[in-house]
C-alpha cells in the first residue's frame, strides 16, 4: 500500500546556470530553501563536488549553514558529504555544531565517491582510495564521535558528542545498500543520475536490514528528477536543460546549466548513440509533465518502490520555472 503521507524533500546542486555566477546562484539557492520551507517540503539536501565550475556547493558545509540559517522548519543536510575526503573527526565536529546551533533540523548524508575526478581527489586527499575502501570503518568511528559512550575516548569530537544528528547512508550499488542494511541506517538512492539499480538494491536493504539503535527498521529514500510545468509540453521543454546537462557530463564538456531547447526528441537524434545510450540511462529515473501526468506516475512509482521518502532534484534554467515546478510537485504528492 502507498503511505499517503509521504514526505517529499529537495536535493540542491546549486548548479549555475549560463550567464550567471556563483553568488547569484547561492541567492537563488536560498529563495528555494525559503520556498520548500514554506511549501512543506521535509528536507533541502545540498551536495559535495570538486573542481566543477559551475557548481557552488563544493563548501557544503559552509552552504547548509548558511541555508539553515535562512529557514525555519526545513531539514538541512547532505546529499552527501562525501566521507573518504575527510577526517570522520573533522566531520563530526562540523555536524555537531550545525546540530547545536540549529537542533533538529541537521542531517548528515554520507558517501563513498569522491564527487570529482581522479586527479582532484588525489589533490583532495593522496590517500583516497585507501580511504574509500575504509568508508565503512569511517562510518563507525563517525558514529562513535558522536555517541555520548565516547566521553570516555582520549580523542573525541567537541562538541559532537551526544548531539542527535541523524546519518544517512548514500548510494548508488548495491555496495551502499549492503552498509546501510547491516549498520542499521537509513538508505538515500541516487536514482537522479544512476536508476539503474535502485529497485534491486532497496530489496536487497530491506531483506538484509539489522536493527539498531539508531533504527528500528528500514528506511529509504529515493531520489529522482522531477520537473513539473502546466502542461506535459511545457514540462519536456524545461527538460532540455536537463537532458543537456547529462549530455554535457558524458561528453566531458564543461558547461553551465544551459536554456531549454524547443524539442527534446531534435537534442536527442542529435546526440551521437553512444551518448544517447548513456543519457538515457542517467535519465531513466525523471518524471516530467503536467500535474495530472506526474500525480500518475509517481503514485506508481512510489507504489512500486515502497519507498518511505521522495527526495527531488529539478535542474531547470530559468529561476521562476523552478520555483513553480516545486509548487506543482507538492501539490502532486499531496494529491497521491
Amino acid at each position: 500500500m502507498i503511505n499517503m503521507k509521504i514526505p517529499i524533500s529537495l536535493l540542491e546542486l546549486a548548479i549555475i546556470t549560463q550567464n550567471s555566477d556563483a553568488s547569484e546562484t547561492m541567492q537563488k539557492t536560498k529563495e528555494l530553501a525559503q520556498l520548500a520551507d514554506g511549501l512543506g517540503y521535509k528536507r533541502f539536501w545540498l551536495a559535495e563536488h570538486h573542481n566543477m565550475a559551475h557548481v557552488a556547493s563544493t563548501a557544503t558545509v559552509v552552504l547548509i549553514g548558511f541555508i539553515a540559517s535562512q529557514t525555519q522548519n526545513i531539514r538541512v543536510g547532505s546529499g552527501g558529504i562525501m566521507l573518504p575526503n575527510h577526517s570522520p573527526l573533522i566531520i563530526a565536529e562540523q555536524f555537531g555544531t550545525l546540530g547545536i546551533l540549529y537542533p533538529e533540523r541537521i542531517d548528515l548524508g554520507l558517501g563513498r565517491a569522491p564527487g570529482t575526478d581522479s586527479q582532484t581527489a588525489q589533490a583532495i586527499r593522496p590517500d583516497f582510495i585507501a580511504e574509500s575502501q575504509r568508508f565503512p570503518q569511517n562510518v563507525k568511528a563517525l558514529q562513535d564521535y558522536f555517541s555520548e559512550a565516547n566521553a570516555t575516548s582520549k580523542v573525541r569530537a567537541f562538541p559532537a558528542e551526544g548531539t542527535n544528528v541523524p546519518i544517512w547512508i548514500l548510494g548508488s550499488s548495491m555496495d551502499s545498500a549492503s552498509l546501510a542494511a547491516a549498520y542499521g541506517l537509513p538508505y538515500a538512492f541516487a536514482g537522479h543520475f544512476a536508476p539503474r539499480q535502485m529497485i534491486q538494491a532497496f530489496e536487497y536493504y530491506r531483506e538484509n536490514f539489522k536493527p539498531s539503535v539508531y533504527l528500528d527498521k528500514p528506511k529509504t529514500m529515493a531520489c529522482v528528477n522531477v520537473i513539473a510545468a502546466d502542461t506535459d509540453n511545457e514540462a519536456e521543454v524545461l527538460s532540455t536543460s536537463l537532458y543537456q546537462m547529462f549530455q554535457n557530463l558524458v561528453q566531458n564538456t564543461r558547461k553551465p546549466l544551459q536554456p531549454p531547447v524547443d524539442s527534446l526528441s531534435d537534442l536527442m537524434n542529435g546526440m551521437s548513440e553512444e551518448a544517447r545510450f548513456h543519457v538515457n540511462q542517467m535519465t531513466a529515473g525523471s518524471f516530467i509533465g503536467s500535474k495530472q501526468t506526474l500525480i500518475k506516475e509517481l503514485k506508481e512509482f512510489i507504489n512500486y518502490s515502497r519507498v518511505d521518502e521522495l527526495m527531488i532534484t529539478a535542474p531547470i534554467f530559468n529561476h521562476q520555472d523552478k520555483q513553480k515546478s516545486l509548487k506543482i510537485t507538492k501539490e502532486v504528492i499531496d494529491g497521491i
